[in-house]
């Protein structure tokens, strides 16, 4: 059961008091509608806490959707079994690697003209309100269909009847950091512009009915969908190798099958109406959970995976947690997670090795224990499926 402390109420059974104390400012905002839902993975975020569910009426805090707008999950189930698939998939971990690009300001390469033309169609026209530039427009087509960084990952995984799934978390990329930024800046001046003071600077918002507010909802909503976008192609993209993977060394004729395929943001903003009123509902590490609702929450890079169906239930916003929540900053889980603990916390999968030492900080011991995360939330959500991961790719550049 939940906690109040405040303004607050939380789910968490491990979450710091540095977690509390700033979700604590952020529910004192005078536009919060509600209390602030603190779900059991939260940790301390810019501006808004990570793992937060805020109502809020007339404002928006751009810093409490975040600088990766849209970013979100998605997992496809397959007809394929573990029987069906390679002893070994290392190979195939190339392979995923040479479809879907990943890293720091990494973006495919574009010799093929044609490429770059089908990519151009795929990704969302910008409509925002934003003037970009000729550098960020070519941002938008260049980085589709890539993966990013950090916490960013593709994995294949099987569940507890060993069905295959393919599972894929990110968002909208360098443009949607850098429409972010623009905006969390542009409230952080009107604030001092209005004289406003704070109890934290990254609270800076903007009031509805002003250009401001109209131009970030603009370039939100847009950011959103590219996220969105962004993950179904590389979903489209990974599954295509998969299929033909499984085909060169099975009958050609019957390769494998996708069944279901479920896509959910946790870093965003929308209009719902909770408890008697409409407000903006801004989900800052958080998916939506109503009754029925399908949605996914991954676990570390060494530990399970969830899928789930909300219970809807109405003192956490109808969300719930959207992951395992860290427990280390990247920094501390350089200085105090052995490299050799890592490996072995990895064994079984196929896996960056190579790269462990680049890896480090997304070690599994970094990262709060998600089975105490999912009993936390025994009143938000209900298991569907309990996914086990046989490959992990991330981006280390």
């Amino acid at each position: 059961m939940p906690e109040r402390i405040g303004n607050v109420l939380s789910w968490g059974s491990d979450v710091e008091k540095e977690a509390i104390e700033q979700a604590a400012k952020a529910s004192r905002l005078p536009f919060v509608k509600g209390h602030l839902a603190l779900m059991p993975d939260a940790h301390v975020g810019m501006g808004a806490t990570i793992g937060s569910v805020i109502p809020t009426q007339g404002a928006i805090v751009p810093s409490s959707v975040g600088v990766d707008i849209g970013c979100g999950m998605i997992a496809a189930e397959t007809d394929l079994t573990a029987a069906r698939l390679p002893d070994d998939l290392d190979r195939f971990l190339g392979q995923v690697e040479r479809v879907v690009p990943a890293g720091v300001g990494q973006g495919h390469s574009f010799a093929n003209r044609s490429e770059r033309q089908r990519r151009t169609l795929l990704a969302p026209a910008y409509t925002g309100a934003s003037d970009l530039s000729g550098k960020q427009v070519a941002k938008i087509t260049d980085q589709f269909g890539t993966l990013g960084s950090g916490n960013h990952f593709v994995e294949v995984c099987l569940d507890e009847r060993d069905h295959v799934w393919v599972v894929l978390h990110s968002g909208s990329r360098g443009i949607g950091n850098q429409l972010a930024t623009r905006h969390i800046e542009a409230a952080k001046g009107l604030m001092k512009k209005l004289f406003i003071s704070l109890e934290d600077p990254d609270l800076a918002y903007l009031v509805e009915d002003t250009p401001e507010f109209d131009a970030y909802i603009a370039d939100m909503l847009w950011a959103q969908d590219y996220a969105r976008a962004n993950r179904e192609a590389m979903m489209d993209a990974v599954l295509a190798e998969l299929w033909g993977y499984v085909g060169t060394s099975r009958d050609t004729s019957d390769v494998g099958h996708e069944i279901g395929r479920t896509n959910c943001h946790h870093n965003y903003t929308e209009q719902e109406h909770h408890h008697g009123h409409d407000v903006w509902l801004t989900r800052k590490g958080a998916i939506r959970a109503r009754q029925g609702d399908v949605g996914v929450i991954p676990g570390s890079m060494g530990t399970s995976s969830y899928i789930v169906r909300g219970l809807g239930n109405p003192a956490s916003y109808f969300s719930c947690s959207h992951g395992a929540g860290r427990r280390m900053s990247r920094s501390r889980a350089r200085r105090e997670i052995a490299l050799q603990d890592f490996v072995t916390s990895m064994e079984g999968r196929d896996w960056q090795q190579g790269n462990a030492d680049q890896l480090l900080d997304e070690a599994p011991q970094a990262y709060k224990d998600i089975d105490q995360v999912m009993a936390d939330q025994a009143d938000l959500v209900a298991v569907e499926h309990t996914l086990h991961q046989i490959l992990n790719y991330k981006g280390t550049t």
